[in-house]
């Protein structure tokens, strides 16, 4: 089964659970036979051959365990019937489906296949051997993909005769309610054999995008620095935890925190994706792996399923526990909000922040013209409330953090430079607690939380289109879909946000950690000039 390491967080998503859209044995595209074949029955493999089932096909399962592929044929058996149970699919859609599903206990089955799917452990040459032998098998015409989503899908295409027809179809899990595929194209890959991929995943009920095959493809790529910053600032004692995943959760706009995300992963599983990536960079600075996760894993705190990661669990380790009471998020305590604040220029993406004082009743002040970025608001003992941008807190200043939407925002956080009496960190607290917004008080460290983090992950995703892994569009779609951002890292910050911010950001943590990591990529900097009219 490939180790996918992408998890949803529960519900349903488009795609998953609908009766067939076809009747008994429909086509494949590209391919006159109806029969998809699937290789390999773990979790992965029963998830998309339910899916080739709901859609119409007549699918062969085969597994080299002895009496594996019967044991799938059970269980997505039962899984249909818990669809009927809810009134997601009927009886009679039940019976058929499963009477197009065949266990096969020899590879010489799968001969009048039109696609095979192969889903074995992510072990290179168990793939090639697999594949080697299935090109013997099966048609010319047949469409070989592999669910990989940690090894090269050229290399497993190396030891072909007719590499051409393989290419990478990477499911998410659970593959019967995530709506993403990866289509992943191989050196070798013919275009033909990509539109026919592209065209099936459509007709299973999918939202397919196009990739090169590149390390990690779009979403294990572009989601590294999303678990990265959190680590780091957990590793430089910025705030703990809990207060980060709050932060994320409440001012971000994400589903999950870094740090409950990947206990529900499995440190392990998150931590062997960002080494394998960061290796296959020739460990790029942007990539490296967290020594605090790695000593995390090396302890077997594995996260849920071992009862303890990050957090701790109550329920034993199976899974199924909320985190202990002790993980909460720091809250600062009620303040009081001053009565006028002044705003110096524009708080550029942060303007919203003003409107919002004015509505609670705040009286607020313009010192001078035209909304620019850069802009800040007077506290009363004399320090300088403004938005994150990528410094740590100068003398005098109140940094306080990107948020998804400053008005639907439940959190948000601060940061105070040493010398900021407790006066005004009581009233910049006060402020957005006016709003209705609980305030995380964090370390004075460089660009915060939410800022950091999606400066970042816009810098990874810009630099992924640049370099022609995929469209802006996918890289986005492909981010929305397979980890739940709330907004595409592309779309959030070069249209969202405004040219430039995420590029003035990552100078500053450049500045800040000159090690090469906050560096912004050329075609990060590329777009956003052009997205502001510079040459």
């Amino acid at each position: 089964m490939a180790s996918v390491e992408s998890t949803p967080d529960g519900g349903t998503a488009p795609g998953g659970g609908a009766e067939p859209g076809g009747g008994p044995g429909g086509a494949v595209p590209g391919g006159a036979p109806g029969t998809v074949a699937v290789v390999g029955t773990g979790t992965m493999g029963q998830g998309i051959a339910q899916v080739a089932l709901v859609a119409g096909h007549r699918v062969r399962l085969h597994d080299v365990a002895p009496g594996g592929a019967e044991r799938a044929a059970a269980a997505i058996a039962g899984r249909l019937t818990r669809l009927v149970d809810k009134g997601r699919m009927t009886a009679g859609a039940r019976e058929a489906a499963l009477a197009r599903l065949h266990p096969a206990a020899e590879l010489g089955e799968l001969a009048d296949a039109a696609v095979v799917v192969e889903a074995v452990l992510e072990e290179l040459g168990a793939k090639q051997l697999l594949f080697e032998a299935l090109e013997s098998v099966v048609g010319p015409d047949c469409l070989l993909a592999t669910n990989t989503s940690s090894l090269s899908v050229t290399a497993i295409a190396g030891a072909l005769r007719h590499p051409g027809r393989f290419l990478g179809l990477h499911f998410f899990n659970p593959a019967p309610l995530l709506p993403l595929v990866e289509v992943v194209r191989g050196h070798a890959t013919a275009e033909a054999t990509v539109d026919r991929a592209h065209e099936l995943a459509i007709s299973w009920g999918k939202t397919p995008v196009r990739c090169a095959d590149t390390p990690g493809f779009i979403v294990n790529r572009v989601a590294r620095p999303f678990y990265a910053e959190s680590f780091r600032l957990y590793e430089e004692r910025a705030a703990s935890p809990a207060t980060i995943d709050a932060v994320l959760r409440e001012c971000g706009g994400f589903r999950m925190g870094a740090f409950e995300l990947t206990d529900l992963i499995g440190q392990d599983v998150n931590e062997a994706v960002t080494r394998s990536v960061w290796e296959a960079f020739f460990h790029d600075p942007k990539f490296t792996p967290s020594l605090a996760q790695q000593r995390l894993v090396q302890s077997g705190r594995l996260g849920r399923k071992a009862g303890r990661g990050w957090y701790a669990y109550g329920d034993g380790g199976d899974g199924g526990g909320a985190a202990a009471p002790a993980d909460r998020p720091h809250t600062a305590p009620p303040h009081p909000a001053p009565r006028q604040v002044t705003v110096h220029g524009g708080l550029g993406p942060a303007e919203t922040v003003a409107t919002l004082l004015t509505e609670a009743g705040v009286t607020v002040r313009r010192a001078d013209g035209p909304a620019e970025r850069g802009g800040h608001l007077d506290l009363p003992g004399g320090a300088r409330l403004l938005l994150a941008d990528g410094r740590a807190p100068a003398a005098g200043e109140v940094h306080f953090d990107l948020a998804l939407d400053y008005r639907t925002a439940t959190r948000v956080a601060l940061a105070c430079a040493d010398d900021v009496p407790e006066t005004d960190r009581a009233a910049a607290a006060g402020l957005f607690q006016a709003l209705g917004k609980q305030v995380s008080v964090i370390e004075p460290v460089p660009g915060l939380i939410v800022a950091r983090t999606v400066a970042m992950l816009a810098d990874v995703a810009a630099d992924a289109v640049g370099r022609g892994v995929a469209t802006e569009a996918d890289v986005d779609t492909a981010m929305r879909l397979g980890v739940n951002y709330p907004r595409g890292p592309l779309e959030w910050c070069c249209e969202g946000l405004g040219p430039g911010w995420a590029v003035g950001v990552l100078r500053a943590l450049h500045a800040a950690y000159p090690t090469g990591r906050y560096a912004p990529s050329p075609a990060l900097v590329r777009r956003c000039g052009h997205a502001s009219g510079q040459s």
